[in-house]
């Protein structure tokens, strides 16, 4: 097993300094971290004391503690699930927005350097584009595709049945909870147009505007979906 874990990391390494060439090529920020735990300190050195913070819905985020830790610290936050009607739920994420600093991670990301995601609402999706100074995101080396084409491909026939999944299971009253989807009924994507389709807008981020705007942080263990 050990040599198991050894090997991975060392592959993730170098897989990891092929991509970060090719994102800061496209003129984003891009690092590399063996751990969560680096991960998160190196996330939360980009956010300064007293600015205002805030993020759409990542399993990423959750799972590493980046959120608690924000949470924790001396930080303005808007906070989507802090929401008690659905429409202070979407006033939260438009006021997001116009955050100092956007946190989030992506459904893919190709060796050349372009990120994918795919977004219901596109509140998430707005955020990376435009509007937030700055953008962190925290990616698995799981997440990590030939192509672009290979990305837009595991966002939809990966990550979003899974979340499609997560979503119908959910227990928040705020939270789309899709049944009628053909990835929730076979767990295939089916290139649905549904009422309850999830994949809304599926953007690709393949350049950093303004240079650094977009700061990446990739992570040498499997995250999110």
């Amino acid at each position: 097993m050990q040599g198991k874990e050894n090997s991975i990391k060392a592959r993730n390494r170098l897989l990891a300094s092929k991509v970060i060439k090719n994102l800061q090529s496209r003129k984003f920020e891009a690092y590399y971290c063996d751990n969560t735990i680096e991960a998160v300190e190196k996330a939360l050195s980009f956010i300064p004391e007293h600015s205002s913070v805030s993020w759409g819905g990542s399993v990423t985020l959750e799972e590493i503690g980046l959120l608690n830790r924000v949470r924790q610290g001396s930080y303005i936050i808007t906070d989507r699930d802090k929401a008690q009607t659905i429409e202070e739920r979407y006033d939260l994420m438009r006021q997001s927005l116009l955050c100092d600093t956007y946190l989030t991670s992506f459904n893919a990301v190709s060796e050349d350097g372009i990120l994918v995601n795919i977004d219901s609402v596109g509140n998430r999706t707005a955020a990376i584009t435009f509007g937030p100074k700055s953008v962190v995101a925290i990616v698995g080396m799981n997440k990590v595709c030939k192509t672009a084409e290979d990305a837009v491909i595991r966002a939809r026939t990966y990550a979003a049945p899974i979340n499609v999944y997560r979503c119908s299971c959910s227990s928040s009253p705020f939270l789309h909870s899709p049944q009628k989807t053909p990835c929730l009924i076979n767990g295939a994507c089916g290139d649905c147009k549904t009422d309850d389709c999830i994949c809304s807008y599926i953007v690709q981020t393949r350049m950093c505007k303004a240079a650094g705007r977009i700061k990446v942080i990739l992570v040498g263990e499997s995250l999110g979906f």
